[in-house]
């Protein structure tokens, strides 16, 4: 089954960090990353922009609305993502954990909708 890791973070504690730490944190991330691709978990993954670069987009009335910034007001913000394979919710968990922005973070574990598709 597949697991969406959702990496949230507070983006104000991230611009406050040292370049130093930035390169420590990048490099942790990177070990995190390739220990799930060797272990055939990892499906896909990215980081995002900080949230001052998004834009929401609703449909009212058939209009097409936009609005600068995530979708709600929240101390931490979505940073990044891990698409992994596991066999079951405890190992996607167990995944999770290992992640480094869940020591300052959090990383919310949510299965990928299956759907059936007759043919």
């Amino acid at each position: 089954m597949q697991y969406l890791l959702l990496i949230y973070r507070s983006d104000a504690q991230y611009a406050h960090m040292t370049s130093d730490d930035r390169k420590a944190l990048s490099a942790e991330y990177g070990v995190y990353t390739q220990s799930i691709i060797q272990s055939g978990h990892f499906k896909a993954g990215d980081g995002l922009q900080p949230v001052s670069t998004a834009t929401t987009v609703r449909v009212r009335d058939g209009k097409t609305l936009t609005t600068d910034g995530p979708f709600a007001e929240t101390r931490e913000q979505l940073g990044g993502y891990y698409l992994v394979e596991a066999k079951d919710l405890d190992t996607a968990l167990g995944l999770a954990a290992r992640i480094p922005g869940a020591r300052d973070g959090s990383i919310e574990v949510r299965p990928v909708m299956i759907y059936d598709n007759p043919r």
